[in-house]
């Protein structure tokens, strides 16, 4: 009898005679038009069988969970994980390595910037063991970014690479790539000690293994998104170097308190600029010079750490950055309080003025940043 030869994830086949062999990842945010056109790229490139689409999606607006779910109703090898409260491309990546039986997995874009050809290549690559990880690098030799038509971000991933390289000793060409394939074993392995920030997943995992993966790049031609507007934004040079600190130091001083004691820090000098402005220009009294100072400083706090501390669970609807506002204002009161209470009592107690201050300031930025955390940012 003639063996019968395994069906490859790029062979169409009865679903029968084909086993699941790779998981395709897409993290979303109001991709809701560009499911189903992707969908059958996918197809095109791998065939009828050996693959699954899990979609994991914050809670789009657009509609983007209810559309994968009626794509799976005709169609198995889709899935859907409608995330709410939690966002972030990075922890969506997470999630969907711990929600797949496939052997391999595949993250990339649902907008149609990466192309799924790639896939069955770096698939290829991975099973032969020629690489770890497989990388669509827009950067390799025989990379194109011309349909991308975006200077600025090609000049801003080139020095990030350049850091990224020295934070994971890994050689490769695009290390802020955000479409990989690697063995599903090998994700899970890495999970329990990565980050989840931000929106860098690949350099996570390069970072957090103690031995240096193998890489293999693929040259991608990177294009245009096709509909929809980008999940990146003015905060990305910000949240990467976030990134960065937390493979670094977070172990040491977590990396969403490392950023709300940076802000703090920064709306000190906000406090002091709006203090010396009423004093000087205004003429105001003391009192009324710090009280608004006070009130401007929480509030250009409270905005900083919405877009940068807290990005992942921004507040954007109008009331709810109001009644966030609110509560943050409300936080920070008693912070403050706590703040001079235990300052005065240590320095009562004979302790010096500026060791009191400063244990002051410490109890004051813990009870701010727990407080903050839970009814600020954390309801939502």
């Amino acid at each position: 009898m003639t063996p019968q030869t395994q069906p490859s994830v790029a062979d169409p086949a009865p679903a029968s005679a084909s086993t699941l062999e790779l998981a395709i990842i897409l993290p979303t945010l109001n991709e809701r038009d560009n499911l189903a056109p992707l969908v059958e790229r996918i197809e095109g490139a791998l065939g009828k069988t050996g693959w699954e689409v899990l979609v994991v999606d914050d809670n789009s607006a657009d509609g983007t969970s209810d559309e994968a779910r009626r794509l799976s109703l005709s169609d198995p090898r889709v899935r859907v994980l409608q995330r709410i409260g939690r966002r972030g491309l990075s922890s969506a990546a997470i999630e969907g390595f711990c929600a797949t039986a496939a052997p391999y997995v595949a993250v990339m874009d649902a907008d149609h910037q990466h192309d799924p050809q790639l896939l069955v290549a770096m698939l290829a690559s991975v099973k032969a063991g020629e690489a770890d990880v497989a990388v669509a690098s827009r950067f390799a030799d025989g990379a194109s970014m011309e349909e991308w038509g975006r200077p600025d971000r090609e000049k801003l991933s080139s020095v990030a690479n350049m850091l990224a390289r020295k934070l994971t000793g890994v050689d490769l060409s695009d290390p802020m790539s955000g479409f990989f394939l690697l063995p599903s074993a090998t994700a899970r392995r890495l999970v329990p000690n990565l980050s989840g920030i931000g929106f860098k997943i690949l350099l996570d995992l390069l970072a957090t293994s103690e031995t240096p993966l193998k890489v293999k790049d693929f040259p991608m031609n990177f294009s245009a998104r096709r509909s929809g507007e980008s999940k990146l934004d003015r905060a990305i040079a910000l949240d990467f170097l976030a990134g960065l600190y937390d493979k670094s130091f977070g172990r040491i001083i977590p990396t969403r308190f490392a950023l709300f004691g940076t802000v703090g820090i920064i709306g000190i000098g906000v406090h002091m600029a709006i203090l010396y402005a009423f004093l000087l220009v205004a003429g105001t009294s003391f009192s009324w010079s710090q009280a608004v100072a006070t009130f401007g400083a929480m509030t250009f706090n409270f905005w900083l750490n919405n877009f940068l501390t807290y990005r992942d669970r921004r507040l954007k609807e109008p009331n709810r950055v109001f009644w966030g506002w609110v509560s943050f204002i409300a936080a920070c009161s008693i912070g403050a309080f706590a703040n001079v209470a235990v300052a005065t009592t240590l320095n009562d107690r004979g302790l010096h003025e500026v060791l009191a201050a400063l244990v002051g300031i410490g109890i004051g930025s813990v009870w701010n940043y727990a407080l903050s955390s839970r009814f600020v940012w954390g309801r939502y």
